[in-house]
């Protein structure tokens, strides 16, 4: 059962510019629920998500399977409650044209997908610029589950976050968004 407590609309932000790792902040209505210092050219992805920019208290961990793998699995963790929340899986090859990402349970079963608008409008982003924000649509069993919108910002990244379903868990939302911003921000 996932906890009550985690927001289902926030803002993420990732500054484009970052000297010595990434910082990525969630806003949930505009006060500072989560905060990450990921550090930069790690071989394996291991990246804590605080409740706060004090680092003292671990929320969720998210941890890639494999060193440096193209379609990588990365599990996300619940250290709160020592459980395995789920995990996603990116689709290597198929997300050089269309970033699309395949949603595990804490079992391991695809669950569902997040995946990006167009794949015409994603082949302008890779191509042309990347000044087009994304849109990415979370589905479970097929059905909408949430809404990661890129705002146009030319200083950070800042996606809206909306999970629309009580089938998918909040923590999912919140390590997909940081997902998002870490792992898509490297290709363009």
């Amino acid at each position: 059962m996932p906890p009550t407590d985690w927001p289902t609309h926030y803002v993420a932000e990732r500054p484009f510019i970052n000297l010595f790792g990434r910082t990525y902040r969630i806003f949930d209505g505009g006060r500072l629920a989560f905060f990450v210092r990921q550090k930069l050219f790690k071989l394996k992805e291991a990246i804590n998500v605080y409740g706060d920019d004090t680092m003292r208290d671990i929320r969720l961990e998210i941890r890639a399977r494999n060193v440096i793998d193209f379609s990588a699995t990365y599990d996300i963790n619940d250290p709160t409650q020592n459980t395995l929340v789920g995990g996603f899986r990116r689709k290597g090859v198929r997300s050089l044209l269309r970033d699309t990402w395949t949603i595990l349970d804490a079992s391991g079963v695809e669950i569902g997908t997040i995946e990006e608008d167009s794949a015409l409008v994603a082949m302008f982003r890779r191509f042309l610029t990347s000044l087009i924000p994304q849109t990415f649509y979370v589905s479970i069993n097929g059905t909408r589950a949430g809404i990661i919108k890129q705002r146009f910002n030319l200083f950070k990244i800042v996606y809206d976050v909306s999970i629309q379903s009580p089938h998918f868990d909040p923590r999912m939302g919140v390590a997909a968004s940081i997902l998002l911003m870490a792992i898509e921000g490297r290709q363009t």
